[in-house]
């Protein structure tokens, strides 16, 4: 009787061969599997990437736009002044300077009411054992009547007939009071220069201007239209330049 063994019997031939093939195949199978999942990731990596690259192209330009307006608020502030070693008689030279203006300014069709007294002051010194005492006044015109605040200003040397002796600083100065009335017409203006700025770009690049990324609107400015105004007593012109900047931020197509 033949004595036992310790090994175990080996699989058929046949058997061992199916169980290699199999082996083979999963392994083959994982593999292209694992491709197909590498061809797909990278493709859609890098599509991603491409959309990510064309989302990102973009110009930024500036759009202005520029409007001529008239001033609607016209504030013209007059300083005098009398000196005299007797108070009483240099506060009545002031007193009388004041009706002279308030009379001026009545002459040539203002409201009572339009005109106003805005500071006064006495100030004394003594120059060689005499005391001298000066009276200094203001008064201020304020006017929604520009175009008769300049026959006013035009007239002023009338004021000097009167014995008014009008000190350095008594100018004249016109606002543009109604910025908020134009201002979204003046944005919409400024964002169609930007993107006839942006269109010519893109016409050079060979792209197309997409929609708005963002925006950023500047400091409207109100200056004189036609530069500095000046000279005495008109340091200002009624005549102004409102002026605004955007930034656009577009993007291209």
């Amino acid at each position: 009787m033949p004595a036992p063994s310790d090994q175990a019997p080996e699989p058929p031939a046949g058997r061992l061969g199916f169980l290699r093939d199999r082996t083979v195949l999963r392994w083959f199978g994982s593999a292209a599997v694992l491709s197909f999942g590498m061809i797909v990731g990278g493709y859609l990596l890098g599509n991603g990437l491409l959309r990510a690259k064309e989302a990102e192209r973009s110009v930024t330009v500036r759009g202005l736009a520029e409007r001529d307006v008239m001033a609607d608020l016209a504030t013209w502030t007059l300083s005098y002044s009398s000196t005299s070693t007797d108070l009483s008689a240099a506060q009545a030279k002031s007193q009388a300077d004041t009706r002279a203006i308030t009379g001026f300014f009545a002459g040539l069709g203002f409201p009572a009411d339009s005109v106003q007294p805005t500071g006064a002051n006495v100030s004394s010194y003594t120059d060689n054992g005499v005391t001298r005492y000066t009276v200094r006044q203001r008064m201020t015109l304020r006017s929604n009547d520009v175009e008769r605040a300049q026959k006013a200003v035009a007239k002023q040397f009338d004021l000097i007939d009167r014995g008014v002796l009008l000190e350095e600083g008594s100018a004249i100065s016109y606002t543009f009071t109604k910025l908020n009335d134009i201002k979204p017409e003046m944005v919409a203006e400024a964002t169609k220069d930007a993107r006839a700025s942006a269109e010519q770009f893109a016409k050079d690049s060979g792209t197309s201007v997409g929609s708005i990324k963002d925006a950023t609107q500047g400091y409207f400015t109100i200056e004189a239209r036609d530069g500095e105004g000046g000279g005495w007593g008109a340091a200002d012109t009624p005549y102004k330049k409102v002026r605004v900047v955007t930034t656009v931020d577009f993007s291209l197509g």
